[in-house]
Parts: structure tokens; C-alpha cells; sequence
């Protein structure tokens, strides 16, 4: 195979009319030679930290969009299955992957629990992981999230940062506002890389102390903006990411679109391209082409280096997309769960008080990170209560695993003015966690989500949408156009109930996420992540 166009030689900073031969998925040649091409042909994109659960696409589906938008591989996080399935879960998500021609690079969760503070559906172990880093398939130790076992040298975290080393495997990390000694600390174990910075200042110092930094931009937590700037001067030592992104989000754009801001920043194109395609084979040293001779054949044809349209996207040599249609094929598998517990009542939903103040999560737009406020309580017939004016909204987390009582909290920015929505997309343990008006709303919206064994779900008063996600209670078995079409019209009904947010499940769904600071709600109660502790809905 013989392909003509503008060759981008990222790593010389060049670009050059050329010709590219393939031969058994390996690039035999690159010559440079005049052609009436215009298209540019460059690296594939590479997605540095993300979790293919939170598109909601098994990795076989996921691949057949990414690749519409040039993305060629993933560094990919099987942390959620695992929280549900353990190891097996990981074995589901390499399996189903190894289905399709699209380069998965998974990882060994590390947190499996995430935080001793929460029920999870299975657990990983030290020794777990050294199963799983033995596995030529597994390319990392992924983020540990538990930074406080890090700094108190926790027995069973150093163990697995140990193994980590000794099969010479690059480790994630996970500090969100983590500084000084502290995170001096953190990287000194090894860990090289953070995903949560929300600040320059706080990526700055981590990069100027030897970490890589991922700009994350998913459907949630958007840092784009906050830490672009400083591309220019650290592009050797930075990488784009999505970390979660949901299906509607993916099936619009991916890597490209972080590509195309930066290029309109008037930012380099040359570093951002470093950013979106090489530094990620580098680091975790992908078997990923880099549009050298010897390398394989994998690389996209885009229209532009300004929107960067995908036009071709090509894998091992392989043709996997073209003319706005993915050829990748549907691959078949079969479903696995964990999901084992009961209807509930309304009066589960009862929060017992006579408490005159109330500790409140409040949510904030694009971000994981949460503050912790202090609002007047609402009490009927002793029971504390959602204020729809004042948007302080109960907020509960049911334990999926087992039948106990539900874990009851408030939260701000929400915007709910009639009924409720539920998921079991909860991370990391993925219990249910629903957000509504009343204990009426908020039950009737966790038995929808019960009776199918996992989903997303809204209702009002008059209606209900319910989308099942059969695979660990957090993924489709659908294709991606089908479920980010569900998915888009379920997520118009929860603003259409009034929340204001931009991704209200997404948002929803790390509301449970105890190792992002400050105040968050595990299925065993109200949780401050500042002083890793449980606190008190009652002043």
C-alpha cells in the first residue's frame, strides 16, 4: 500500500510532500516526493488516562468511534469493572478489547477498593496485582488514588508501587490539590504522572518537581482551560486526556478537539501535536507507531491542521476508518454483573433530625472537587427534607452489593425542581446514587435502576426514561450510536427537571467519589475527603 500526502514529522518539525509504503502493517519507507495532495498525513491520537466504562461502551464499541475522530489508542484505566468484578473485570474489558483492531493499553488498578470507607463489589490486593502486572497485556500500575496511603507508607500501597517497579512498569497517580512536601513526597515513590491538577500553579509544581501532567477535558471535569497555558514552555512533559467521557460527548469528538483549541490559541503546532500523539508512546512505551520507517503503520490522513477532520485513520496498516464510516466490525460478547440488591421503600429514604444546620455538598460546574457549605435545615414530621427553592436536594447512595439501609446526605447545584435521577454509575464503587425532591422521587428513580440491575434513569411526576446498562451495571451492550442517542435524550430530561449543570450524571456520578476532596457520600455515610473521615449530615 502506497499513500501520498503532507507529511507531519512531528519529532523534526517538519512537514514535507511525501509518499508512505506499507507492507504487512509495518511503514517500509517514507520518501519525499511532489504530489497534488493536500491532506496531512501524522501520528494517531492517543487518549493518555481513560476509563472506556464511562462512555458506557464495552472497548469494541468505544473503538469504533474513536476512531472516526483519529484516535488510534488509549491509555485506559479498567478501575471501574474492576471496583464491581475484580480481576475478571479486567480480564472482560483486555478480552473484548483484543476483539477489534484498536490498541487498548490497560492498566492494574490500584485502588480496588478505591478507600476502605465504601462497599465495593470485589477487591485486588497487593498480590492481585502482582498477578496482573506479570500480564504482558497490562502496560502500568494505574492511578493510586489513595495519595494518604502514600504519605503514611501504607503497607499494602507500597507493596503494589513495589511490584510496579520491579516489572519495570510506569505508575499513574492521583493528587487533586496535593502540594509541598507532600507531593514532594507522592513522586518520590515513583508515581510519574497526575491527572487532577486544577490549577496552574499546582501543575506547575509538579512538573517543575518531574512529573508528566495530563490536561484533562471529559464530560465532567474540564481543565483545559486552566492549564493550556502552560503547553508551550512543558510540552515535552505533558499529554491530553478524557479521563471520563460519556457516549453523546464521544460520539461529537475526541483528542482532535483538544488539538484544534490549542491550535487556536495560536499554540504550536508541532508541541501540540507532540502532546496528542508522541509523548504517550514514550512514556508508557506503546506499541504505537510514530510515522517512522519500522514503525507500524499506524497514523490518520486529516483534512486540516487546524480542526484536524479526520478523513482516514489507519491501525497495523489496517483501514478502520474512512468517508465518515467506522469499519471496524461489531464484536460479541457476553454480559457480566454483580448486582444483587432489593427494592426499596419510601421510608428508607427517612433521614431522622432535629438538627437546625445542615453540612451540604455543593457541586461545582466542570470540576470533580466539591466544597463543603453549611445551609439551614428542612424538617417534616421530623424527617429532613430536599428545599427545592433554595436547591438543597437529598442525596442518597444505596449499596448495590448487599441489602442495607441507604446513605442519606444533601447537595447544592443540582437545580432539580421536579422528580429525580438515579445511576449506578458511581464511582469508584458504583453503588446507586440518586439526587431528587422528595424520598418519593428519589425511590421510585433507585428501584428503576434496581429492576434492571443497572442504569441511568430520570422522573418526574408524569414520566420516567430508564437507559439499562447490563454489563457491570455500567456499561451497554449497545452500539455507541444508539446508546449516546438514549443517553443525549436522557440527559435533555434531567435538565428539562431543572438542573443547570452541563453533564448532571457525570456530575452525579463522582459525587460518590471519596478520594476527591471535600465533602462527598459513600453507601456507609457522609465523608470529608480534606480529613479522610466521616462526618456528620448535623451541625
Amino acid at each position: 500500500m502506497i499513500l501520498q500526502g503532507q507529511i507531519v514529522d512531528i519529532q523534526n518539525k517538519r512537514i514535507f510532500k511525501g509518499e508512505i509504503t506499507v507492507e504487512n502493517g509495518k511503514i517500509t519507507s517514507i520518501i519525499e516526493k511532489e504530489h497534488d495532495t493536500r491532506h496531512y498525513i501524522l501520528p494517531g491520537f492517543i487518549d493518555a488516562h481513560i476509563h472506556i466504562e464511562s462512555s458506557m461502551l464495552v472497548p469494541s464499541e468505544f473503538a469504533r468511534i474513536a476512531v472516526k475522530h483519529g484516535t488510534v489508542a488509549t491509555v485506559s484505566d479498567p478501575h471501574e469493572i474492576a471496583n464491581v468484578l475484580g480481576v475478571e473485570g479486567v480480564g472482560f474489558m483486555i478480552d473484548n478489547g483484543k476483539q477489534v483492531p484498536f490498541k487498548f493499553n490497560f492498566g492494574a488498578p490500584s485502588c480496588v477498593p478505591a478507600t476502605n470507607f465504601e462497599s465495593a463489589g470485589a477487591s485486588i490486593d497487593s498480590d492481585g496485582i502482582k498477578e496482573l502486572l506479570q500480564n504482558p497485556d497490562i502496560k502500568y500500575l494505574a492511578e493510586m488514588m489513595n495519595y494518604p496511603g502514600v504519605l503514611f507508607d501504607d503497607d499494602e500501597v507500597m507493596k503494589k508501587i513495589a511490584w510496579a517497579k520491579q516489572f519495570g512498569k510506569p505508575i499513574d497517580g492521583h493528587a487533586p490539590g496535593v502540594k509541598g512536601e507532600d507531593i514532594t513526597k507522592y513522586i518520590n515513590t515513583g508515581i510519574s504522572t497526575d491527572h487532577e491538577c486544577f490549577t496552574y500553579d499546582e501543575a506547575l509544581e509538579k512538573l517543575q518537581k518531574g512529573m508528566k501532567i495530563l490536561i484533562r477535558e471529559g464530560s465532567a471535569a474540564k481543565n483545559f482551560e486552566a492549564l493550556i497555558d502552560l503547553l508551550p514552555e512543558h510540552f515535552e512533559n505533558m499529554m491530553f486526556c478524557s479521563d471520563d467521557k460519556h457516549p453523546d460527548d464521544l460520539l461529537v469528538g475526541h483528542i482532535n478537539q483538544l488539538c484544534a483549541r490549542a491550535v487556536s490559541k495560536g499554540m504550536e503546532v508541532f508541541k501540540v501535536l507532540q502532546v496528542a500523539c508522541i509523548n504517550p508512546v514514550k512514556h508508557y512505551k506503546l506499541d504505537v507507531g510514530l510515522l517512522q520507517v519500522g514503525d507500524a503503520a499506524d497514523f490518520i490522513i486529516v483534512e486540516d491542521l487546524k480542526e484536524f477532520k479526520t478523513l482516514q485513520t489507519y491501525i497495523n496498516g489496517t483501514l478502520v476508518f474512512d468517508k465518515d464510516k467506522s469499519l471496524i466490525p461489531k464484536a460479541s460478547f457476553e454480559n457480566l454483573n454483580n448486582f444483587y440488591c432489593k427494592k426499596k421503600k419510601n421510608s428508607d429514604f427517612r433521614l431522622e433530625s432535629s438538627a437546625k444546620k445542615i453540612r451540604v455538598i455543593e457541586a461545582l460546574e466542570g470540576q470533580l472537587v466539591t466544597n463543603e457549605i453549611i445551609e439551614n435545615a428542612s424538617i417534616v414530621n421530623g424527617n429532613l427534607i430536599s428545599n427545592v427553592e433554595k436547591d438543597i436536594l437529598k442525596i442518597s447512595v444505596v449499596n448495590r452489593y448487599v441489602d442495607q439501609k441507604p446513605a442519606i446526605a444533601f447537595i447544592k447545584n443540582f437545580g432539580l425542581k421536579n422528580g429525580a435521577i438515579a445511576s449506578s454509575v458511581g464511582h469508584d464503587s458504583h453503588n446507586i446514587i440518586a439526587v431528587g425532591v422528595s424520598d418519593e422521587a428519589i425511590c421510585k428513580a433507585v428501584n428503576l435502576i434496581i429492576e434492571r440491575n443497572g442504569g441511568i434513569c430520570a422522573i418526574s411526576d408524569s414520566e420516567e426514561k430508564v437507559i439499562s446498562l447490563p454489563v457491570a451495571g455500567i456499561m451497554s451492550d449497545m452500539d455507541a450510536e444508539t446508546i449516546g442517542k438514549a443517553y443525549a435524550e436522557l440527559d435533555a430530561f434531567a435538565k428539562a427537571l431543572g438542573s443547570q449543570l452541563n453533564a448532571p450524571y457525570m456530575t452525579l456520578s463522582f459525587m460518590a467519589l471519596l478520594v476527591i476532596p471535600a465533602l462527598k457520600l459513600s453507601d456507609k455515610g457522609l465523608f470529608n475527603g480534606n480529613g479522610f473521615e466521616f462526618t456528620s449530615v448535623e451541625c
